[in-house]
């Protein structure tokens, strides 16, 4: 496709990264604000203390044994195949051939030189200075190093190497339209997470063949840790502020979902796989944080391999979008320049903690977050608002108009029925003139309610975040990013307190 492609190396020029949030999972040292300066090395002191004591022993893999990998076709060598076995009661961790990547070690690098030549190998083409960087080896990204004019198809991956939830179901076809029936009837699932179980089960079932998958490159490029609500214990819940406890919780309640009809047995996969924990959340991990949502000519959920590679910014620079025969292009939205990250949204910019639910890292970038008034859903939902509508400045704490509404609205509706309906209508219609006449009457009122949960939320946050310091970073690895959260909040609302102070 690209008359210019060559293989690209890492640890290349640094791009700007004044916008640029990963979107993979280990946590920057910068979100490590406890103060120590070494939180960063500290959340990774130990390893033995974070290996489950029940998982079974695993040969460790390090690197992409090219022995076992043919190049020609993107696979497994003859050599290898032959001594893989399908009898599932042999163990798997006892099978040398296999290499199955040890998920526990959590410090073996991410082998991304593999993945790369992998996916040439498989047709993915780049222009020419579109290159892998790291700035740690850890975490990884797409650069480029060339001036790159607006609407220029920069990255092209065939049909053939995109994971596509709705290929997984066709190939495998009864075992999992029953696994996900199971689910349906056990009502834990909606239609709208079928994909995403698909792509959990596609990551399981190549993992389960080691070196013997056509995507183990790909596998071992992949992070072996998270940081998001699904990963986090319910000790990591109980030192967020409500709304994130609540995000978090319901993807850690959607992945126990999928366990339990993934071990109904419908699908062919190892018991060893299926019941070890880590591999299973690791599998919905990669699933989670890596799909694009696809709505036409239907909707699915696709992963593609070195796009995954791309991270988030609140003003991305580049567009993923799928032709009519599936391949997928990557085009940029606007000029970019050389050195520069390119870059994705992976949520609502406004409102960070979304984003930190489901992929485990805190937009720096962000210049607003949700006001935190959850105990007044009710009167949300009555007014019609979104939380996209609730919302302070992270920088001089100010109140969006909305935020007022509701809570004056709860003022009225428990001092004044009459009054209530009429703000309920004002704020319905939009009737910006009776809203004011309302908020003007009752302005000393309202501001005492909002200064009330404002404070309230400053005083909550910091005892969340004395109890979250207090954890083993060896058991509880996600406290640095729980924290930087805590402060996001607490900064900003202290911001609203003084603001609101110099009100009355």
């Amino acid at each position: 496709m690209f008359a210019s492609l060559r293989l690209c190396v890492l640890h290349i020029q640094r791009p700007n990264m004044k916008r640029l949030r990963r979107r993979c999972t280990v946590p920057l040292a910068l979100l490590f604000s406890t103060g120590s300066g070494n939180g960063y090395t500290s959340a990774f002191s130990t390893s033995e203390a974070m290996r489950r004591a029940h998982a079974p022993s695993k040969s460790r893999t390090t690197e992409l044994h090219y022995s076992s990998y043919d190049a020609a076709t993107g696979g497994p060598s003859v050599a290898a195949q032959s001594f893989f076995s399908n009898d599932k009661e042999a163990s798997l961790w006892n099978d040398p051939t296999l290499q199955l990547i040890d998920l526990e070690d959590i410090f073996t690098g991410r082998d991304v030189y593999s993945m790369e030549e992998w996916c040439v190998q498989n047709g993915v083409e780049r222009i020419e200075g579109i290159q892998l960087y790291t700035e740690d080896g850890a975490d990884y990204g797409l650069s480029t190093q060339v001036d790159l004019p607006a609407g220029s198809t920069i990255v092209y991956v065939p049909s053939s190497t995109v994971i596509s939830s709705d290929q997984v179901a066709e190939d495998l076809g009864g075992s999992l339209e029953a696994a996900e029936n199971a689910l349906i009837q056990m009502e834990t699932l909606t239609a709208r997470r079928i994909p995403l179980f698909r792509l959990m089960v596609f990551v399981l079932k190549e993992y389960e063949k080691g070196v013997n998958s056509k995507h183990y490159a790909w596998l071992q490029s992949l992070p072996r840790q998270y940081y998001n609500g699904v990963s986090m214990t319910e000790d990591c819940f109980g030192v967020l502020p409500p709304y994130a406890a609540k995000l978090a919780k319901s993807e850690r309640e959607n992945y126990n979902n999928f366990v339990a009809g993934l071990r109904e047995g419908y699908v062919d996969i190892a018991d060893e796989i299926v019941d070890d924990d880590t591999i299973v959340n690791w599998a919905y991990n990669v699933a989670l944080t890596r799909f694009i949502e696809v709505w036409q000519p239907n909707r699915q959920k696709k992963i593609v391999p070195m796009v995954d590679m791309i991270n988030h910014s609140s003003e991305p620079n580049v567009d993923i979008s799928f032709d009519d025969d599936g391949n997928c292009l990557v085009t940029t939205l606007y000029d970019i320049p050389a050195g520069s990250a390119l870059t994705i949204s992976l949520g609502d910019p406004t409102n960070p903690t979304p984003i930190f639910a489901q992929y485990g890292f805190l937009p720096l970038d962000c210049t607003t977050i949700f006001c935190k008034a959850v105990h007044l859903d009710k009167q949300i939902k009555e007014l019609g608002y979104d939380y996209r509508d609730l919302l302070i400045e992270t920088q001089t704490g100010e109140v969006a108009p909305k935020v007022w509404d509701i809570f004056l609205y709860e003022l009225l509706q428990y001092n004044d029925e009459e009054a209530a309906e009429k703000f309920y209508v004002a704020c319905r219609t939009n009737d910006i003139e009776t809203k004011e006449q309302y908020h003007s009457s009752y302005f000393q009122y309202t501001l005492e309610s909002l200064k009330a949960h404002v404070y309230s939320m400053i005083n909550s946050v910091d005892q969340l975040t004395i109890s979250a310091i207090s954890f083993d970073l060896g058991t509880h690895p996600r406290v640095p990013v729980i924290v930087a959260h805590n402060t996001l909040v607490k900064d900003t609302f202290a911001n609203t307190a003084l603001l609101l102070e110099q009100m009355g």
